[in-house]
Formats: structure tokens, C-alpha cells, sequence
């Protein structure tokens, strides 16, 4: 079975998380700090703040926004789940914007649109999460002028996308935007098992992520609300969290970060090769902006239902009984049970809702082979003979 995403795993990996075994810290150490320094040197953000997951880096980005009941953030629903999630942690009201039909990001008409009746109704968001899919950036300027406009804060989702660039930065500077999110997770480009990363260029936003991921519990003499008694002393100061990264999984990062630049250059080689070889096939490849260097996360097709009959489930059956490891990215968020329950409905997100029924993500990763690449493809070929 070729799988649609591997972590890509190196001897100088095993050997920095097995010098790190041996060490004084499995937690709590050295690493996770160089770590965070790493990541946010790389992006051009002042600040880093690791996580267990790039969930838990969500929510501790929406609360030291400020997000909270009666509060409203705006996501997209081609997404994971944790995009929305994060808001109903806090107690706030999730709502979603229709994606655009070619980059399948969030929409920037649909996003002005709505904010437009959401000001007649009094309803505008607090925080906005654009979500940077399959690697690509969303149009962060425009959503950071409307932000502007609008009054709302904003929470990069680029867990597909840290070695992206938009308009020549690297994704994770917070040009144009409060803080960004990045996922560790082993199909990512990088990976330290789980984890999760927040950059940000504000300071206090960076103290108070740190203090919600430690059960808002602090040693720092200016946070506390009295004299320190001792070396020993801390107090907890708000309500957090114990979404600390461990050591073992810094160290993984550091190694991994090294290569980083490497891993999108594979991904962005064997891209070009699909484009070529699906030409003639009936599937609308990926659009990638000009303002953009995808991180190539992901690499989505869709079932051009306009030239053939074949439909994506048989296709998806038949790569899957080929040995072909295909995914679907994503269900939309508000066709779940549990935002069915809150009100959502499907028809109100038509584009997400459309390039879901005809999605299918092929396998991509780094060291995916091109002979791999070709049993996909020709796979696939046979898929539409049915």
C-alpha cells in the first residue's frame, strides 16, 4: 500500500530524540525553547510557543485573543474539525465562510459579503481562522485589510503549510495576521510525532500562550500577584492547560528543521511531475496563486463530472483496492453530526460542499518514488475504465 502522506524519518533524527533520551530533561528542558526559536527564526516571527498538538496551539491562540461565550469566530468548513473546535472550547459561536472554487481556501467575497450583513445584524467576528489548504496560502492581505475594516483579530491555520511563502515571506512571519498555527503531525512536511507550533509577533500574546499552555501557572516575579517567597515558589495566576511539548519531541523538530526547505523542494518536484502526468486524464488538478510557494501538504484532484461518468467513490475504490493509500480532504466541517445539532445544514456551503463530493487526495510525500508516482497515476488511468 503506498500511503497518501509518510513521515520522513533520518538517522541524524533517531540519533538527536536518543541524545535526548539520555539527557537530564525529558521534559521541560533545553530543547523545546531552541525548538521554538528555530521555527520562529525560519518564519521571521519573533516568537514561538510549541504545543502537544497544533489543536491545542489553536486553542491557546484563540484564549490569549480573548475569545469567549457570546464571542463569534468565522473558519472555513473545508478543514479538519480543530479549526472550529477551538472556538467552542472557549465558549464562543463557530460560523464558516464558503471556500473559493479554485484555490479552495477561504473566500474573499464570500468573507466580505458576510461581514457586510454580519455588520447590518451586529454579529461580527472576533477572530477568523483563514485555513491555508493542502499547503497554499489563503489571501492574507486582503483578509488582514478586512480585519482592519472589520474589527477582528486573526488566527492563521497553517498546520499544511510551514516551508510556504506568500508574497515572497515565509508563512509563520504574522505579516499579516495576530498569531499562526502549525501541525507536527507525521503527514505534515515536518514532523515531532504530535505537536504543534503558534508564531506570533506580539509579546504579549506570546507570554500569554505560554501561560495557558502550563496550566497558567507561572515563575515569572512580574506575572505573579506578590512577592515570590523562594526559589521554589510559583503561583497559578488563570485557568490553563498542561499542552507542554516534551523534549523528545523538540529534539525530533530541531532535526526535522534542517531539512525542511529539502522535504518542500521533493514535494514541489513530484507536484510538477502529476501535472504532467494527469494531463488528459478527467480531474481538475490543484491551482496554485502566483503569490504563493505551497508547502504542498497535500496534493487534491477532483472527479471532473463534466467529462466523465465515473464518480469519485468508484474511483476511490478502485485506487484503494490497487494498493493506492487516497484520502479524502475534508468532510466539511458543518456536515458533522455535531454542528448538524447546532443548526448547520448541508446547502450552506455549496462550494465546499461540491469540491468534497469530487475530492480525492493522491499520495504525497517526500520520499515517494517517482516509480510510486507512476503506479498512482496509471492506477488511476485504469479507474476511469471502469
Amino acid at each position: 500500500m503506498i500511503p497518501y502522506g509518510r513521515q520522513d524519518i533520518s538517522e541524524e533524527d533517531i540519533a538527536e530524540v536518543v541524545e535526548t533520551l539520555k539527557s537530564d530533561f525529558l521534559t521541560q528542558g533545553p530543547k523545546a525553547p531552541l525548538f521554538e526559536k528555530i521555527v520562529a527564526d525560519y518564519c521571521g516571527s519573533k516568537h514561538g510557543v510549541a504545543a502537544n498538538s497544533a489543536t491545542s496551539a489553536l486553542h491557546i491562540a484563540c484564549m490569549a485573543l480573548n475569545l469567549s461565550i457570546g464571542d463569534r469566530l468565522w473558519t472555513s468548513p473545508n478543514s479538519f474539525v480543530a479549526s472550529a473546535n477551538c472556538a467552542l472550547y472557549c465558549g464562543a459561536k463557530v460560523d464558516f465562510v464558503d471556500i473559493d472554487p479554485s484555490t479552495y481556501n477561504l473566500s474573499i467575497n464570500a468573507l466580505e459579503k458576510k461581514l457586510i450583513q454580519a455588520k447590518q445584524d451586529n454579529k461580527l467576528p472576533k477572530i477568523v481562522i483563514p485555513v491555508h489548504f493542502a499547503g497554499q496560502s489563503c489571501d492574507m492581505e486582503k483578509i488582514h485589510s478586512l480585519g482592519k475594516e472589520y474589527g477582528f483579530k486573526i488566527i492563521e491555520d497553517a498546520s499544511h503549510s510551514i516551508g510556504g511563502s506568500y508574497k515572497k515571506n515565509k508563512i509563520g512571519m504574522c505579516e499579516f495576521s495576530d498569531i499562526t498555527v502549525f501541525s507536527f503531525h507525521p503527514v505534515k512536511i515536518i514532523t515531532t510525532a504530535e505537536g504543534g507550533m503558534a508564531t506570533t509577533n506580539d509579546s504579549n500574546l506570546f507570554e500569554r500562550m505560554q501561560l495557558f499552555r502550563t496550566h497558567g501557572v507561572t515563575r515569572d516575579p512580574k506575572l505573579m500577584t506578590k512577592k515570590t517567597e523562594g526559589e521554589w515558589y510559583y503561583q497559578q495566576v488563570d485557568l490553563g492547560f498542561n499542552y507542554r511539548m516534551t523534549e523528545l519531541q523538540a529534539a525530533l523538530g530541531i532535526s526535522q528543521m534542517r531539512r525542511v526547505d529539502e522535504f518542500v523542494n521533493k514535494r514541489k518536484i513530484l507536484k510538477n511531475r502529476y501535472d504532467e502526468l494527469l494531463s488528459g486524464l478527467p480531474v481538475i488538478k490543484p491551482y496554485h496563486s502566483n503569490d504563493n510557494i505551497s508547502a504542498l501538504h497535500l496534493y487534491p484532484i477532483q472527479i471532473d463530472t463534466s467529462i466523465t461518468k465515473v464518480c469519485r467513490d468508484n474511483v476511490f475504490n478502485f485506487l484503494k483496492k490497487g494498493g493506492i493509500g487516497v484520502n479524502v480532504h475534508y468532510i466539511p466541517i458543518h456536515t458533522q453530526p455535531y454542528y448538524q445539532e447546532m443548526g448547520f445544514e448541508y446547502g450552506d456551503f455549496p462550494i465546499s460542499e461540491d469540491y468534497y463530493n469530487n475530492a480525492i487526495s493522491l499520495p504525497l510525500f517526500s520520499q515517494m518514488s517517482f516509480e510510486e508516482q507512476d503506479k498512482v497515476v496509471n492506477t488511476l488511468k485504469k479507474a476511469f475504465k471502469q
